[in-house]
């Protein structure tokens, strides 16, 4: 592969990753699936989702916590490319996180420390429509608790 196609590639890898991180911050968590392979996977420290069909259910009960105002910060992101049709990237990820208690929105949004902090392994695919998650695993290094948990 050329160094153009290299860094297209990659390029191309990262904005899935953005865009991942945008859907789900403004309202749009369902349509994650399609960044996936059909037969993608997403893996979090207690759930495990395997197809796009998994991934569309799960997020979709993702959205419609509108009480939910999150913003997950990717950073240190370093894709490397396998094979010509392959890709896997590691980067960390911070995700601040506030719910409404009443269910009202709450302007501005009380800032917290952050919800988790944690890594974001991803393997890529290419596919006739581009780019696309192979699979995701969340890693958590750093959690939030509940006061008395």
């Amino acid at each position: 592969m050329d160094e153009l196609a290299r860094l297209l590639a990659e390029r191309a890898c990262e904005r899935l990753i953005v865009h991942y991180c945008r859907l789900v911050d403004f309202g749009n968590a369902t349509q994650i699936a399609d960044l996936f392979c059909e037969d993608g996977e997403w893996r979090g420290v207690d759930l495990h989702l395997q197809g796009r069909d998994q991934i569309r259910a799960w997020f979709s009960e993702r959205e419609q916590l509108t009480r939910r105002v999150s913003r997950h910060i990717c950073t240190n992101l370093a894709v490397d490319l396998v094979s010509d049709d392959e890709a896997e990237s590691l980067c960390y990820m911070v995700n601040y996180r506030h719910d409404s208690r009443d269910g009202e929105p709450q302007l501005p949004v009380t800032l917290e420390v952050p919800k988790f902090v944690g890594e974001l392994h991803d393997r890529f695919r290419r596919t006739p429509d581009g780019w696309r998650f192979a699979s995701r695993t969340v890693e958590l290094s750093f959690v939030r608790r509940r006061l008395g948990s």
